[in-house]
């Protein structure tokens, strides 16, 4: 496994922050809009994955409504806590109507909920304390903003942010789905070590402002749906079937024609997997973390065996010539939206 700073993480009271490159991405596991999941397999891949090097783990308490967090918490139980990083977030709410309606969904047993984007002090100081008691740990390595609220101004929500580092109880402190324009204006209050945002092979849209901004400002990107949530790994051919809760069957990238076209691009780099002896999922990883400004791929896994795999890209050594000829033949993919 590699691992690798994040951001200008520096503390005079405790080390900086290294992450796997490899960092265990936890929605999964929460079974929210996944259609559900098995508990013990969600915790036996996360043991397996730490065995296997991925010291660090991304979660988040709306990702089945605090189970994600219980499951992680469970994991990581007989881990040394100083062998294991938790990353977890705040600022979606389903038990407050206050703040950004963010969607309609349904919780774990089916009922219909509301999601909130919010930041307020009072909040974030108590998602801080359930996020702890789910987690069973007194600290939390990067906290991170989920999404940007927009009724709460980012000075309060950073000042919440700074209350809980001076207290002990987080680390560093982090955004997601943060723009450039907004990492600027929470760096104000705030030193920020990094954003996390979606990043693939077929969204790579930050490459134009976001990550500019966080090469110049020593903040690092944590890249989370390096797979496109499974397109990318060459298993969904035209016709594929989701569940009935499954999120993914709305999104474009699905469609039919997408379907064709990705396939069609995978079978152009699979020679390069196949010398490698490593699967397509593998290759594509190892292509991601090894782009200017990505610093570490957050990958979900099911269970064990995925989360072994999703270890293993990072023994592939890719040559500037081999990763210069994948992203050759992704310049000429063009989706259908």
């Amino acid at each position: 496994m590699i691992y690798r700073k994040i951001g200008n993480s520096d503390h005079p009271e405790h080390k900086d922050l290294q992450l796997s490159v490899v960092t265990f991405g936890a929605w999964a596991a929460g079974g929210w809009m996944w259609g559900g999941t098995e508990r013990s397999e969600a915790v036996k891949a996360i043991q397996e994955s730490y065995h296997a090097g991925v010291t660090s783990i991304d979660t988040a308490p709306v990702y089945g409504q605090g189970l994600s967090e219980e499951i992680v918490g469970e994991a990581i139980r007989d881990i040394p806590r100083d062998k294991v990083q938790i990353l977890t977030k705040y600022g979606m709410r389903w038990d407050l109507k206050k703040g950004d309606l963010a969607m309609h969904s349904k919780d774990n047993a089916g009922n219909n909920i509301d999601i909130y984007k919010y930041a307020g002090k009072e909040s974030i100081i108590k998602e801080c304390e359930d996020s702890l008691k789910r987690l069973g740990t007194d600290y939390i390595d990067l906290y991170q903003i989920h999404w940007h609220d927009k009724t709460t101004p980012i000075e309060e929500t950073m000042g919440a942010v700074s209350e809980l580092i001076k207290q002990g109880k987080i680390r560093y402190a982090g955004v997601c789905n943060y723009s450039a324009d907004l990492m600027r204006e929470a760096s104000k209050y705030i030193n920020l070590v990094s954003d996390q945002v979606p990043y693939s092979m077929v969204k790579r849209d930050i490459e134009k402002d976001t990550i500019p901004y966080c090469l110049e400002h020593e903040k690092a990107i944590l890249a989370y749906s390096p797979l496109e949530r499974g397109l990318l790994t060459g298993k969904m051919k035209p016709g594929y079937k989701f569940g009935a809760d499954d999120h993914r069957a709305s999104l474009y990238f699905y469609k039919d024609e997408n379907l064709k076209l990705v396939n069609e691009f995978l079978d152009k780099i699979k020679p390069i997997a196949e010398e490698k002896n490593a699967t397509l999922g593998q290759l594509v990883l190892r292509w991601t973390v090894e782009q200017p400004g990505i610093t570490i791929a957050l990958v979900g896994a099911r269970d064990a065996k995925q989360a072994l795999q999703n270890a293993a890209a990072m023994d592939i050594d890719l040559s500037t010539e081999e990763i210069n000829l994948i992203t050759e033949h992704l310049n000429k993919l063009e989706l259908v939206k």
